[in-house]
């Protein structure tokens, strides 16, 4: 069954405009099941496999010509040669929709487009199922946040326990080989497991270097191994000085919780709810549904959290442009507290077009200048993010 995603629409009008349309995002993410059935006009070319990527090799350009004027080239990170030929041809031919680039490995694919294709693609990335996108929406927070998003899980009526440590094990042995020499892959297994006890938390690379036993430098190289290969993300503070949101430490979240629940060895949802992290676990829900939905629109997230010294925090801040911020609070509760709003009154911009406290209950009212949001009514919220 092929369930129609979000990012569709904008992929059609970006063919429209730009020869080549790159598409990336976490391997069985569902990439290539959509490029298969919504352009189906396009001839498909996996360069995963071996015999492909040899008669690719063997004649580039004459390969390139010799198929239609729409392809799609799958993994196409696996050939780089590939690049510079595609420009070539797609300057000759000046149209645009020719060509659609897919890849699980960001990092390589985007190396690439920036060397060869830089203002001939237009770049798009692809997560996992958005909420709103299942099949049925989900009525359990922790078998939602324990079950994650990942496609074949819904497609192949698989458990979360049976899918997500195999697709981990895969990504370590295969994918984080191919994006960096990383030679004790034990280590990073256990790096991995130790970033997923700090998700929704912010980033303290020393305490996280000691507890892993690598390098600061270390640290950051592996996270730029799991931000390019969409496992996680790091969300950045909120300041009105600009500088200053570069230099100061992010919060970590995950983009799947299915992924972060196995990693924390959450072996079944009646487990979510009683687990010291159910907290941070339902915010990091949130966040990455948020991430998810401007990225499935074709729109940049600009996302932050703000904290100040005496603890003061707000979870999540939207910028929608012209200085105005959309504040959101989350709470794993399923009972509201007057308790939930104080962090509102602190925050130091008074540009606010919007207020939004999104909880585990199922109450959906408006209290003083605060809307209220049950887990039932995110739908409604992503609406109105369009």
């Amino acid at each position: 069954m092929f369930i129609q995603r979000q990012i569709i629409h904008y992929l059609e009008s970006m063919l429209k405009k730009f020869p080549i349309v790159s598409l990336t995002g976490p391997r069985q993410s569902g990439k290539t099941t959509l490029l298969k059935n919504a352009f189906p006009q396009y001839t498909y070319i996996n360069l995963e496999r071996l015999d492909y990527r040899e008669i690719l090799l063997a004649d580039p350009l004459g390969f390139i010509k010799s198929q239609k004027q729409k392809v799609i080239f799958d993994e196409a990170q696996r050939v780089p040669e590939l690049f510079s030929y595609i420009q070539v041809i797609s300057d000759e031919n000046g149209i645009p929709g020719q060509y659609i680039l897919s890849g699980s490995q960001s990092f390589l694919l985007n190396e690439q487009i920036s060397q060869s294709l830089a203002g001939r693609v237009n770049i798009n990335h692809l997560f996992p199922f958005s909420i709103t996108e299942l099949p049925a929406y989900p009525s359990s927070i922790n078998e939602t946040i324990w079950k994650g998003f990942y496609p074949r899980i819904y497609n192949e009526d698989l458990l979360a326990s049976e899918f997500h440590p195999s697709y981990l094990q895969t990504y370590i042995e295969r994918d984080v080989r191919s994006i960096k020499s990383i030679e004790n892959l034990n280590t990073f297994s256990r790096f991995l497991g130790l970033c997923a006890g700090r998700a929704g938390q912010i980033l303290n690379l020393t305490s996280l270097a000691n507890d892993t036993g690598i390098s600061v430098n270390t640290v950051k190289a592996w996270l730029s191994v799991l931000e390019s290969s969409f496992i996680l993300f790091l969300l950045p503070p909120y300041y009105k000085n600009f500088n200053k949101r570069l230099i100061k430490s992010p919060k970590l979240y995950f983009y799947d919780t299915g992924v972060l629940c196995s990693l924390l060895r959450i072996n079944n949802p009646d487990l979510v709810g009683t687990n010291y992290m159910y907290g941070h676990l339902f915010e990091n829900l949130i966040i990455a549904e948020i991430v998810k939905h401007f990225y499935h629109h074709g729109k940049r997230p600009y996302i932050y959290y703000w904290r100040e010294s005496n603890g003061s925090e707000i979870d999540c801040i939207i910028e929608t442009g012209n200085n105005k911020s959309v504040l959101i609070e989350i709470k794993g509760g399923e009972t509201f507290n007057n308790e939930y709003l104080k962090n509102f009154k602190y925050f130091p911009n008074n540009d606010i077009i919007q207020k939004i406290l999104i909880y585990a209950g199922n109450q959906t009212l408006v209290i003083n200048d605060t809307e209220l949001l049950g887990f039932n009514d995110l739908p409604g919220f992503f609406d109105k993010l369009n």
